[in-house]
């Protein structure tokens, strides 16, 4: 059994898949938004065909650590994430994760037209990595916490 990792945006949405001992997070792609049926559609497939148990989703929060109008939305997007599912779905502190895909794509030579197909699933791997790495740890949040 693996788990999800999804780094939300307006626009797209990032997936990224573990490994079946949740050790390594690799990005598996990036979807445009369609709305929020289809969106849980196509969650809800790759769920299905990776066989997740659980699902992180990036939680935006403010450099101060503070939740603004982006942090809300997604908490919204969680909520009805896990009641579609009906798999556990737990928040992840996301900030500067799109900024260090871009970095590392950008070390890695990656043109700028490539990258903004990359960015997102990217993130998606770094936000689950994080969570794997506290998890393996044993102090990864409760569902929907933070």
């Amino acid at each position: 059994m693996r788990i999800l990792g999804i780094d939300w945006g307006k626009v797209r949405l990032g997936l990224a898949v573990s490994d079946e001992s949740a050790l390594i997070a690799q990005g598996l792609t990036s979807l445009p938004r369609s709305g929020n049926d289809t969106d849980m559609q196509a969650i809800a497939r790759y769920a299905a065909e990776w066989q997740v148990y659980e699902i992180v989703v990036g939680l935006p929060r403010n450099m101060d650590g503070s939740l603004g109008e982006a942090a809300r939305s997604v908490q919204q997007f969680a909520e009805r994430l896990e009641s579609a599912l009906q798999l556990p779905v737990r928040l992840w502190d996301e900030r500067l994760t799109t900024q260090a895909a871009e970095r590392t794509l950008i070390e890695a030579g990656v043109r700028r037209r490539a990258r903004r197909a990359a960015i997102d699933k990217m993130a998606a791997a770094l936000i689950l990595q994080g969570f794997l790495d506290r998890k393996r740890a044993g102090t990864a949040p409760t569902p929907r916490a933070t």
